[in-house]
């Protein structure tokens, strides 16, 4: 245990002594660091070992001249605190000094280009790997052993020496006059100087972290989440960057950012903090190396409100100039810096914080109502900009969503004709607009059963955004459903590289297996997708379906009990106790659908129909859904629960008419 090594076997030099500086509101915190430190050798002076009546000043500058590290504990509060500032301040000055963060917290303007090492995660464990990181770092400072425990690799404790005159990483410095030409210029010297140091590995990976809302209200995280939203969305654009998707899921619960990071297997992350009022917004970014927390580029930017949208650019500009760098020449940065210019977006405030308000509502993705919300947000972008493409996008994308919600026949054609009305209309005004192209093929496919139409729309979406998991998700389902399996494979494999906490993302990979015939890669991939979103609806019945595919009823009847969507519940449930010879049990789940969800649930009744060898009334079924246009007759080509109908003359003519 690191906590329990002798002086000599942790490499410390006898009496080297460590000032820690911190806030007092951070005292519980700041003590298991005090004991752990102690615990391995160090002389540790902080407050707590004043004595009563001794001259507070004197002391404590006393301890803070002689120090041979000055360990920092950065927080909300201890930034804050003027002594906590002036305290790191001596021991830059000293080059002396180690930042941690005890809550994520950046250190403040003027101590950036030092390694932050983050313990947001850290429960005091003297055996765990961020107690290891904390002495070694100390240890490193204070001139002690040379090696670092085993297994671990110690970054230097700052940057590079400071940038020569005319390198400067800071934004503030580099564009005074709001251009975001400057920076392409101060950061392309950096490639002579030797700033940035070229990647081993050959690739670049980072995440960008929602952005922490820091206005003291709530109600205003759509903000916060849209810039981080909207930079990700530009920085997938550029060629030279894998851009992982932060997605929500249990996997993130109580983890840090770095972990986070990590799970994603990325080696960057971008995080950052937004505060507004209604006329100025402040946004402080930094850009951090995961193995040893090196922060590459911090800035803080203040200015109106409406130069949002610059800021964006200027910070996304900035990212990528800095990690391209590691592994492109000068001349192939620029060009993909060119690649990555947003596209299909407004400059009219109001409109961008209606969007920015829509996306915040499709991301809640809680049912019909959330989709509507949406949708309003979206219509009142469009009210305030009737060219802003992405709204437009946007806008298709919700009524798909509620077609697909839709009860009556009716509203699904009304919604699925605005849907396609709108995704045309945001390809008119900007063709390289993927998720234009998305909207339009998943009305086309979905809702009018057109795979021809569909499928160069989702080409050009696969196409425009090649670094995008939710495009690749939705264009390996849609391979899926055709007779050639590889594109679906090899596009649902991509998804979950970028994307690879995403239970949606294993979800479809559990679905394009189902159509390829690979039942235990459908029983993982969805076990997966179950293990990130417990609540995910139609995984156990993919998992009843592979298991009764693999002859196991009994497997298949547990797993349909286990569904949340009724309809997949109850044809799973009457599947398979067909199967298991519980007729009774198998007949009442067949007569609850056709109760329940005659209309909408089709497909699922030809299904059932099929598993029990009533051919001629699975057939009728088939030729209803289609009539009704039924997006579940997507999964017919390939459906291993419609082989008891291959080879009948009815399904390969309804083959035909689905297309290829």
């Amino acid at each position: 245990m690191v906590g329990d090594a002798g002086a000599d076997e942790a490499g410390i030099i006898p009496g080297c002594s460590v000032f820690i500086s911190y806030s007092r509101a951070d005292l519980a915190r700041a003590r298991p660091v005090i004991a752990l430190l102690e615990g391995a050798g160090f002389d540790v002076w902080w407050d707590g070992r004043l004595e009563g009546g001794e001259n507070y000043l004197v002391t404590t500058e006393t301890a803070l001249e002689s120090a041979d590290c000055v360990l920092v504990l950065w927080s909300q509060t201890s930034v804050a605190s003027h002594w906590v500032r002036d305290e790191a301040q001596r021991g830059r000055e000293r080059g002396c000094l180690v930042p941690l963060s005890l809550d994520g917290t950046m250190a403040p303007l003027g101590f950036r280009q030092f390694q932050l090492l983050d313990i947001t995660g850290w429960s005091g464990d003297p055996a765990a790997s961020e107690a290891a990181r904390i002495i070694a770092a100390v240890r490193n400072r204070a001139g002690g052993a040379e090696a670092a425990p085993s297994g671990l690799t110690i970054a230097p404790a700052t940057l590079a020496p400071p940038p020569k005159p005319g390198v400067a990483l800071s934004r503030r410095t580099a564009l005074i006059g709001g251009t975001g030409l400057a920076v392409v210029a101060v950061l392309a010297g950096g490639w002579a100087t030797g700033l940035f140091a070229p990647s081993a590995a050959g690739a670049v990976s980072m995440v960008v972290l929602p952005f922490a809302n820091r206005t003291g209200d709530a109600g205003n995280a759509w903000f916060s989440d849209g810039i981080s939203g909207e930079l990700r969305a530009v920085l997938v654009r550029n060629p030279r960057l894998r851009v992982a998707a932060p997605t929500s899921s249990a996997a993130l619960v109580g983890e840090d950012d770095f972990a986070i990071g990590r799970k994603l297997g990325v080696d960057h992350i971008l995080r950052g903090t937004v505060q507004r009022d209604a006329e100025r917004v402040r946004v402080a970014a930094e850009l951090v190396e995961i193995e040893g927390g090196l922060v590459r580029w911090a800035e803080s930017y203040d200015r109106a409100l409406a130069d949002v949208f610059a800021l964006q650019s200027e910070i996304a500009e900035t990212v990528a100039l800095s990690l391209v760098a590691e592994i492109a020449s000068e001349d192939e940065a620029r060009s993909s810096i060119a690649q990555q210019v947003a596209i299909g977006g407004t400059n009219v405030l109001p409109a961008y914080e209606a969007f920015m308000r829509g996306h915040a509502f499709y991301r809640l993705s809680s049912g019909i109502e959330s989709d509507r919300q949406a949708l309003a947000e979206f219509d009142a972008a469009i009210a305030a900009d009737p060219t802003y493409a992405a709204a437009h996008a946007m806008r298709a994308t919700m009524l798909a969503s509620i077609a697909n919600a839709a009860d009556t026949a009716a509203e699904v054609r009304s919604a699925n004709a605005a849907s396609i009305a709108s995704a045309k209309r945001a390809i008119a005004l900007e063709e390289r607009l993927a998720q234009g192209h998305l909207a339009l093929a998943f009305a086309l496919n979905n809702g009018q059963l057109d795979r021809a139409a569909a499928l160069p729309h989702y080409q050009a979406a696969e196409r425009l955004a090649p670094g995008d998991g939710d495009v690749l998700r939705n264009v390996a389902i849609f391979y899926s459903y055709g007779a050639e399996q590889a594109p679906a494979a090899k596009a649902i494999a991509k998804a979950l590289e970028l994307d690879p906490l995403n239970p949606r993302a294993f979800r479809t990979a559990g679905f394009v297996a189902l159509l390829g015939r690979d039942y235990p890669a459908v029983i993982r991939h969805m076990e997966r997708a179950l293990a990130l979103n417990p609540e995910l609806v139609s995984a156990h019945f993919a998992i009843a379906n592979a298991r009764l595919m693999q002859g196991d009823a009994a497997g298949a009847l547990a797993a349909a009990k286990q569904e949340r969507a009724p309809v997949f519940a109850l044809t799973a449930t009457a599947i398979a106790a067909h199967k298991l010879g519980d007729k009774a049990a198998a007949d009442a789940a067949l007569a609850e659908i056709i109760a329940d969800y005659a209309g909408a649930g089709l497909y699922q009744l030809a299904q059932v129909r099929a598993q029990r060898g009533e051919t001629a009334a699975a057939l009728e079924l088939l030729d209803q859904a289609f009539a009704a246009r039924d997006p579940g007759l997507l999964f017919a080509r390939n459906d291993p629960l419609l082989d008891p109908l291959r080879g009948e003359q009815a399904l390969t003519d309804l083959l035909s008419k689905l297309g290829s």
